[in-house]
């Protein structure tokens, strides 16, 4: 089965789930963000690094920026030009290891 576009109420309920707590829509683009802080670079650049290893597993990469001890992350499916259940899950990861 292809890969699909969440559709705006698949949007609007997978936001609301308490796993989800921090992201929102990006304004005028389909995709989701949330900004992170940490106690310093070192943390911040571990925690990328995590991330960057689960995303690069499941071929989903988000597009990040970083500046010390935060860190801003944007998810989008390219392949489906807006949100897919991939931006889903890989939000769903952050947030638990984040939250750990």
């Amino acid at each position: 089965m292809a890969l699909q576009k969440l559709t705006p109420q698949e949007q609007t309920d997978a936001l609301a789930k308490p796993e989800l707590k921090g992201w929102s829509l990006v304004e005028g683009r389909e995709a989701i963000k949330r900004t992170l802080t940490f106690k310093d670079f070192n943390e911040a650049f571990g925690f990328m690094t995590r991330v960057a290893l689960h995303a690069d597993k499941h071929d989903h990469h988000p597009e990040w920026f970083n500046v010390y001890n935060r860190v801003e992350i944007t998810l989008a499916t390219h392949d489906v030009q807006g949100l897919s259940v991939r931006d889903i899950t890989l939000a769903t990861f952050i947030n638990q290891i984040y939250d750990k």
